[in-house]
């Protein structure tokens, strides 16, 4: 690395009776914060800031750049507020990019001829795309994935284009993979390295990385590099040859190998820089010359490092604004020298969590990994662990949930053992349920800002902020890439509930609405999509955004079960709505834990034919499947791959099965005894009565799954009084009971209503679960709803018995449309080439089965052969100084 001659230690003023000018050449993300940190500091209103910027358009949102191709305009991925630079009088020259510096006469030179003047330069001029020297790298149909232009101009050549390849596995050629994909294209990734993002991941996880990646439709090429573009008569790319002697026929070509150091500038004007690059500068980003610093990407750190990450060019910014605020005696004191960052990450790529922190890698001497891989559903975790028990780093895959807890336990001894933080819940040993109480308030959360626990306590406690985006405005926490937003919700949530305060309630960080409140504005409103709803009710930072893995399913199941009514496209996997479904619904099928998924046939009221059960007992024979007849009066058929899901089915169809939404938020099951039909104690026909409930709400998306069931007599076979609307005959009719159900929490149904008819009691289970499904939160059942309601049974009892509210003929409308509009969603879906072309195990091999699906027989059945991985048990000591 070059060293740096010593210089003084302010940087010098201007003349006595002057305003001293600032220039900054870029105008990226770091530039812009570090315009923030200046008027922050009062500094805009000392000095004149002049800043010079490459691009058309102010700084922009570079973390989010692939979300323009999810809708975003360039206007939204704006980081500057209008009035920003006219507030702060900061003179912003877009499209004027600065081509030479005069450290002599103090100049800097503007590619219009502008020359201005300065008394402190500081150089933000970021990197640029490193595009490797491959023959016809110049060709038409060649692009690098950096700006806003490279985007418009990618989208453009893609209109004509069939097949793109991806140069580079990294963070940003996933980023730019999955926008090739979203344009349509068939895509490859092609990596030189032996796995998908390499700085961040270890081989585990690449493995796992790679092998979701896969999952998705694209091709991934590792341990390879182009040797060549092949180019037509035109100049135009029509193939890419690789290193290892094979060939890629593309129609179009990303580079997203790496970036560079833009330190030209400094270069042509005798700043030392690297020898890879970088300019150099000290701690606190001063370069050799003590009136010019340098900040973000193109700096070489005080520690000899470049760094391609926004925090550490935040932390930066910070510095470098601190320092002169310091020289024009603005601002509240010096900050502390940059050193060095932290590396940690966690990002959603291609859908996929991925998150790294620490010694990710394990380099540390006489460490130890702890691991757990599920290769089939994608997720791998290590944790690595020091000598003493420290938490020293980690990699998350395919499940990054814990991310927000445990980067802020490295360097500490963890409170439970690293097994238990690993492990999934329900496997023995696992999972340790830790929160943000478990935390010190020294403890980062939010790693792009340096934002500690204790700083957000005192926002809420000090500041009075009472919401996410005050939280937010007052700390800066959760303004980067976002990945510590559940931690401060949590903080937040906790300190208000200490004071006695209002808890936002929210159904995300996209909404300040509850599910309740959303249903009725998609209702009202006839909003069709998740776009619509986001961008004209979400909060302000999240509209044009993506949304989050908390609202987009919530939201999906609520367009599904208004579908009739606001004319939205019933049909879960059409267009937008496939994207929101959660993991069942993806293939219309149950995953299971080997990765193989499970077939329920609808089966009403428990009642089959014998022909109907030869078909199911055929099917499970020819197709090897586990058979089980479950507690809900159906038989499931346990194994299949997701490639044998439509074989299954359309045997299944034919005999005149239809889907059992075992998969959905929906209808299950109507269980029944045989009744007065065949009982001698049976009043009722509860097996007709059964029937008629079960094919009435099937496929009725709601916050939580539903089930019922149906006695012939007061004995109770049929368990009515644990399910979600249970029926019970007496000799006058029917009673009516609600909000029972089983399972950890078992709880009885209450009685709504006796002796009705027929028609009645059809008329009363309508409104009943349309006003559950109209108040209820988000994943809540009926047993908590009807305890968590203001007024609990009585007022349920007034609105759907007495129309309390006048909302009867409202939801028995929404039940008619329902009924009358019902399609079965596996029927549909055979009849639709498109629609099944999303069941192949491999997108590139369609007709190869998942290798990794395997079985072992058991009971002259069959069973998964699962192999968990985990490390060995570590003697960890905890809080309280004992081993676990």
């Amino acid at each position: 690395m070059t060293s740096m001659p010593p210089h003084p230690e302010a940087t010098p003023a201007a003349a006595p009776g002057t305003t001293p000018t600032l220039v900054l050449i870029g105008h990226g993300m770091v530039g812009q914060r570090f315009l923030e940190e200046l008027a922050d500091r009062g500094v805009t209103g000392r000095a004149r800031v002049v800043v010079l910027c490459e691009e058309p358009r102010p700084a922009y949102d570079r973390v989010q750049l692939t979300s323009y191709f999810a809708g975003r305009s360039p206007e939204d991925l704006s980081l500057v507020d209008p009035d920003f630079m006219a507030r702060h009088g900061i003179e912003l020259h877009l499209g004027d990019p600065a081509t030479a510096v005069d450290r002599t006469a103090r100049t800097v030179t503007a590619r219009s001829g502008l020359t201005v003047r300065y008394d402190a330069l500081v150089l933000a001029t970021g990197s640029y795309p490193f595009v490797p020297p491959v023959p016809g790298k110049d060709s038409a149909g060649c692009f690098v994935y950096r700006t806003i232009e490279d985007l418009l101009a990618i989208e453009e050549y893609a209109e004509n284009a069939r097949t793109g390849v991806v140069v580079g596995g990294g963070l940003l050629g996933l980023e730019a993979a999955g926008a090739l994909k979203g344009l349509g294209l068939r895509t490859h990734i092609v990596e030189f390295a032996p796995r998908l993002m390499a700085l961040q991941v270890d081989e585990g996880g690449g493995r796992a990385l790679r092998r979701t990646v896969e999952e998705m439709g694209l091709e991934v090429h590792t341990g390879v590099g182009g040797k060549e573009i092949v180019a037509d008569g035109a100049g135009a790319v029509t193939a890419m040859g690789l290193s290892d002697d094979s060939r890629i026929e593309t129609d179009l070509v990303v580079f997203s190998a790496g970036v560079r150091p833009r330190d030209q500038l400094a270069r042509d004007c005798g700043l030392p820089v690297g020898d890879r690059g970088g300019i150099v500068v000290d701690e606190r980003c001063r370069t050799a010359d003590p009136a010019v610093y340098a900040i973000g990407e193109c700096a070489l750190a005080a520690d000899g490092r470049v760094y391609g990450l926004v925090a550490p060019g935040y932390d930066m910014a910070r510095t470098a604004a601190a320092g002169l605020a310091e020289a024009l005696g603005a601002g509240s004191g010096p900050a502390d020298g940059f050193t060095g960052a932290d590396l940690s990450t966690k990002l959603k790529l291609l859908g996929v969590d991925v998150a790294s922190f620490g010694d990710a890698h394990g380099a540390t001497d006489g460490c130890l990994d702890v691991v757990y891989s599920d290769a089939r559903s994608g997720v791998y975790k290590k944790l690595v662990i020091g000598a003493a028990g420290e938490l020293l780093g980690g990699v998350l895959v395919g499940d990054a949930e814990a991310y927000g807890m445990l980067r802020p336990l490295t360097g500490s001894i963890p409170p439970v053992s690293p097994e238990q933080l690993v492990l999934p819940a329900g496997a023995e040993g696992g999972a340790a349920a830790l929160g943000p109480s478990a935390l010190p308030d020294s403890a980062v959360l939010c790693n792009c800002h340096n934002v500690t626990k204790g700083t957000v306590r005192a926002a809420v406690t000090e500041h009075s902020c009472g919401t996410l985006p005050e939280v937010k405005k007052c700390t800066k926490a959760g303004t980067g890439c976002g990945s510590c937003v559940k931690s401060l919700t949590a903080v937040m949530n906790d300190e208000l509930a200490a004071s006695g305060a209002t808890i936002d309630t929210g159904l995300c960080g996209c909404f300040p609405h509850t599910r309740a409140e959303l249903y009725e504005i998609v209702r009202t409103l006839r909003l069709t999509t998740f776009t619509e709803l986001l961008d004209s009710h979400g909060r302000p930072e999240a509209r044009n955004g993506d949304g989050c893995e908390i609202c987009k399913p919530t939201v999906g199941s609520i367009i599904a079960s208004l579908a009739p009514s606001v004319g939205a496209d019933g049909y879960v996997l059409d267009g937008e709505q496939a994207a929101l479904q959660d993991t069942n619904d993806h293939f219309l099928a149950n995953l299971q834990r080997n990765g193989s998924y499970s077939i329920v046939p609808r089966i009403p009221g428990g009642e089959i034919t014998p022909e109907k059960l030869i078909v199911i007992g055929e099917v499970a024979r020819d197709f090897g499947l586990y058979t089980k007849i479950t507690g809900g009066q159906r038989i499931d058929l346990f194994g299949a791959r997701v490639d044998q899901l439509p074989q299954v089915w359309a045997r299944l169809v034919d005999a005149g099965f239809e889907s059992g939404h075992a998969y959905g938020k929906a209808l299950r099951t109507v269980k029944s005894c045989v009744g007065q039909t065949w009982c001698r104690y049976g009043v009722q026909d509860s097996v007709r009565m059964a029937i008629e409930l079960e094919l009435r709400y099937r496929g009725l998306r709601s916050p939580h799954k539903l089930k019922s069931a149906v006695s012939g007599c007061a004995r109770e076979c049929a368990e009515a009084r644990g399910k979600d609307f249970g029926v019970i005959a007496t000799s006058n009719g029917w009673n009516l009971y609600v909000g029972g159900n089983g399972g950890a929490d078992p709880r009885h149904a209450d009685l709504l209503a006796q002796d009705l008819s027929d028609a009645e009691l059809i008329r009363l289970i309508d409104r009943f679960l349309m006003f559950y499904i109209r108040t209820a939160d988000r994943l809540e059942r009926t047993s908590a709803w009807l305890e968590r309601i203001e007024g609990g049974l009585d007022h349920v009892r007034d609105v759907v018995v007495h129309d309390s509210l006048g909302l009867c003929d409202e939801l028995e409308a929404l039940m008619a449309a329902h009924v009358t509009h019902y399609r079965d969603e596996w029927a549909e879906t055979l009849a639709d080439p498109e629609r099944l072309a999303r069941f192949v195990s491999f997108v590139n091999a369609p007709d190869a089965p998942d290798p990794s699906v395997r079985f072992v027989p058991e009971r002259d059945q069959v069973k998964p052969d699962l192999t968990l991985l985990a490390g060995p048990t570590l003697p960890v000591r905890t809080l309280e100084g004992t081993s676990v």
